[in-house]
Order: structure tokens, then sequence, then C-alpha cells
């Protein structure tokens, strides 16, 4: 099949090939853990990258890195979490200047009907068909919350450029998928913390 170009004046600019659908070729593989239900309550460990590893969130300040208006921006959004979804707590995050780390735990969509064991979160259980519910009502899922963060932090930051000069970025902010690790016990969360 042959590409398709469109002639502008001054340049040519390439539209696409055309060509029909095929599946084991256009299969894009999920990096999720296959038939994990990540609206179960625990603890994920969630980096979300910049399109292209622009860095965008960090500005020089006296010979050092510091974190700029648009990395201010990305934290008050992940603090956000938690007004939007009562189910939510936001734990440790880092903001990098191209990337962000943070632990986002899910406690549960009805706190009042969890059993109170003295645990501050539950870590999540990873047997497949395990469901240690007890009555628990299952919460927001994983790709909701980080689906609503990065459309909040993408409209601000398109307002920041536009109104404060911040750095552009080239069609998308953010990239298109992020990686998730489901936080197996404590230890495991505390050296990640």
């Amino acid at each position: 099949m042959a590409p398709v170009f469109r002639l502008v004046p001054g340049c040519i600019q390439f539209v696409g090939v055309n060509m029909k659908y095929a599946p084991n070729m256009h299969y894009r593989r999920s990096i999720r853990l296959r038939g994990y239900d990540y609206s179960q309550t625990g603890a994920y460990f969630v980096t979300i990258c910049t399109q292209n590893r622009e860095c965008l969130f960090e500005e020089i300040v006296d010979g050092e890195m510091a974190l700029g208006d648009a990395g201010r921006m990305v934290e008050k959004w992940y603090c956000a979490l938690e007004n939007k979804f009562s189910d939510i707590c936001c734990d440790e995050y880092i903001v990098m200047p191209n990337h962000f780390h943070c632990i986002v735990v899910n406690v549960g969509a009805d706190q009042c009907v969890c059993p109170d064991d003295g645990q501050l979160y539950r870590i999540a259980p990873t047997v497949m068909g395990e469901h240690n519910t007890m009555g628990e009502h299952m919460g927001s899922p994983l790709r909701t919350v980080v689906q609503w963060f990065k459309t909040m932090t993408i409209n601000e930051y398109i307002r920041g450029v536009k109104q404060n000069g911040w750095l552009r970025f080239d069609g998308k902010l953010w990239q298109r998928n992020y990686y998730d690790h489901i936080i197996r016990n404590e230890n495991e969360l505390n050296r990640i913390r």
C-alpha cells in the first residue's frame, strides 16, 4: 500500500497509509496485570511520563534544579485526587523533570463498611480470583483515577502555556499509557516510599 501525501504550499505533508485494520499488526498489548481488578482495595505505585520524555516540570534556579510552576501544578492535581475520589488516598509522590511517581491507595468505596483492623491501608491481594472483600464495596478503578489526573493536568498545562509562557509540548503532554505496580506487602510499600 502506498503512503498518502498532501501538497501544501512550500512542503509536502505525509497523511498516512491507506490500509485495512489487521488485528495481528495493530494490536496494542496491555501492560496491566491480566485478570486483576484494579478497583479493589490496595496500594498502587504509578509512574506517568511526559510525551517524548520532554522535561517540562522543573527549572534551573541559582544553578540547581527546582520544581517549576508546572511541577507544582502536577502536585496540586495529585493532591486533589482525594477530593474527587472519596475512596482514594494520596501517599508519597515525587515530580521529576519529565515524569511523575506516586503511590495511590484505594481504601474502598464505602469506608464505613470496611472492617476496622487497625491498618492504615490494606495491601492489594494478587492471587487471581481472590476477593477477600469481607463485605467491602469496590472502589474507583485505577485507570479512571489516572485518566482524571491526566485530563486535569493537561487542561491546566495548556492554560499555563497560553497565560504564563510555560514550555510548549508537541501534541500530547503525557504518554498514552502509564506504569503501575501492585504493592503486595508492607515491606514493599516502605521500600517504594
